[in-house]
């Protein structure tokens, strides 16, 4: 059973004057107290778990999220930021005794400078909208999560989020150029810039993927890019999973590195079929979508040399796009895929994991037979180029023990990545959905490392506590407090 922090009784019983400060900060309609409107936020992406926050503040300005934050540290109140609330991993479940930090005004696109090729957009700018932006001078944002219509800018950072796009233009740490962010204690600070790369240490990497555990993000500068001359898709339909995961190993493995490398199994396909009429060739188990972009006369020798290499691999069907129409229809069965097997299960979980490529075939047929061990469905959906996987474990919530054994088989498939040289997440984070299985892939010493880095920029653990770190150490476990003339630091803090 999921275990968060323990409720402070204290903070509990202050919550009325806690309220009344935070409307001071955030006037008219910016603080939630009545418990009708604050259900809307009891849940993030991962329904399966929920908890009613304490208040809710849905600040408007920089300086309201900074005195939000030091009301909050001075008076020993946890705080958990909140984008869109589309995290799979729970990295925006609040608590019983916190303040959730809703960050959806912050919805502005501030500059565009097409000379620099970038943008500057607030964090609730949903990943869409940068893009939407700046299109009409042929420009787009490369990285499109599936939630690209509804997640935001601020989330895409704190979960490092990708998209189909992720294995040629890399992940939002490739594609953010600079942060404005405030510290739990108030400090607003900046990174980076118009500009590729910083002196000193990487904290603009450091915070990017930190799941709002660091800092919150205020403002964020994005690279944009040239839309690409050509761009053409192939759908190529395989007899088995096992042998679509060799045909990306091999087109990997040959040189060719494309816009964008998705596979569907034959679950997956058959219920994005019924759901958009893409056109799937619903007779074949696996459904392998490439696409390749740049020049033309580039983009046409590509398309036959990824051809020729499907062939070698039993390929039963190869669909070559003629037209952009053509290739957005390809593309909208994958994009769909997730609501698309919503409505075949009552519920299903999705998974996120990462392996290297030329694992594929053994990892596919060992969530086979795992399928079978469980008696659970499984719809393969992933971003095969870069080996992240999205396994969606089909289940039925109303049956007792099913979600249970859902959650189980889960584990098991992340066990599965990191045996086989991979990690526990690609793009969906850590949150609350895989923090018990830190211990897989990290020993105690990496994680206490990592729990020093948090200490740095939250030595009281306000920001988000319960999420990435299995067992929550105190800043003086890890040697971070010194003792003088006999005064203790933070003397509140329990002690163990």
């Amino acid at each position: 059973m999921l275990k968060m922090p323990d409720a402070d009784a204290d903070v509990l019983a202050r919550r009325a004057e806690i309220a009344a400060a935070l409307c001071d900060i955030v006037p008219g309609e910016g603080v939630i107290t009545e418990e009708t409107e604050r259900r809307a936020y009891e849940t993030d992406g991962l329904t399966a778990y929920k908890q009613l926050p304490m208040i809710v503040v849905l600040p408007e300005t920089t300086e309201q999220v900074r005195l939000v934050l030091k009301y909050c540290h001075e008076n020993g109140i946890r705080v958990v930021p909140r984008g869109a609330g589309t995290s799979l991993s729970g990295g925006a479940l609040p608590l019983e005794d916190g303040v959730l930090l809703g960050m959806g005004k912050f919805n502005q696109v501030l500059e565009v400078d097409f000379a620099n090729r970038c943008a500057v957009v607030q964090p609730g700018v949903t990943n869409l909208g940068v893009t939407q932006a700046v299109a009409h001078k042929g420009f787009y944002y490369a990285p499109d999560p599936s939630s690209q219509i509804a997640c935001t800018i601020g989330g895409n950072i704190a979960e490092n989020s990708g998209g189909v796009h992720c294995l040629k233009y890399g992940l939002t740490t490739n594609n953010v150029l600079g942060l404005e962010f405030v510290t739990i204690d108030g400090e607003v600070i900046r990174l980076g810039g118009k500009h590729l790369d910083s002196e000193g240490y990487d904290i603009l990497g450091v915070l990017t993927g930190s799941e709002g555990l660091l800092g919150v993000v205020t403002e964020v500068t994005v690279r944009i890019l040239r839309a690409p001359e050509t761009a053409r898709a192939l759908l190529i339909g395989f007899p088995s999973s096992e042998s679509a995961g060799q045909c990306v190993s091999d087109v990997i493995g040959a040189g060719i590195i494309p816009g964008g490398m998705e596979i569907m199994d034959g679950a997956a396909i058959q219920a994005a079929e019924d759901f958009v009429h893409a056109g799937y060739p619903v007779e074949c188990q696996a459904l392998l979508i490439v696409e390749l972009d740049g020049p033309e006369t580039e983009v046409d020798y590509l398309i036959e040399r990824v051809r020729q290499i499907a062939e070698v691999n039993a390929a039963t069907t190869i669909r070559i796009s003629e037209s952009e129409a053509e290739r957005e229809r390809f593309w909208a069965g994958r994009k769909a895929a997730f609501p698309a097997v919503g409505r075949v299960s009552p519920d299903y979980y999705c998974m996120d994991g990462t392996i290297p490529r030329h694992q594929l075939p053994h990892v596919l047929k060992c969530m086979n037979e795992m399928s079978e061990h469980y008696g659970l469905r499984v719809a393969n959906v992933f971003h095969a180029g870069d080996g992240n996987l999205h396994p969606l474990i089909l289940y039925d919530a109303n049956n007792p023990g099913e979600l249970e054994k859902a959650e189980e088989f889960g584990g098991e498939i992340l066990k599965l990545c990191v045996e086989v040289g991979g990690v526990l997440t690609g793009e969906h984070g850590v949150g609350v959905e895989k923090r018990d299985l830190m211990g897989t892939m990290f020993n105690d010493d990496d994680l206490k490392q990592q729990q020093r880095l948090k200490c740095a920029f939250d030595p009281n653990s306000l920001l988000n506590p319960g999420k990435v770190f299995p067992t929550l150490h105190r800043c003086a476990e890890l040697g971070r407090v010194h003792i003088h003339g006999g005064q203790t630091r933070f003397p509140d803090i329990p002690r163990f």
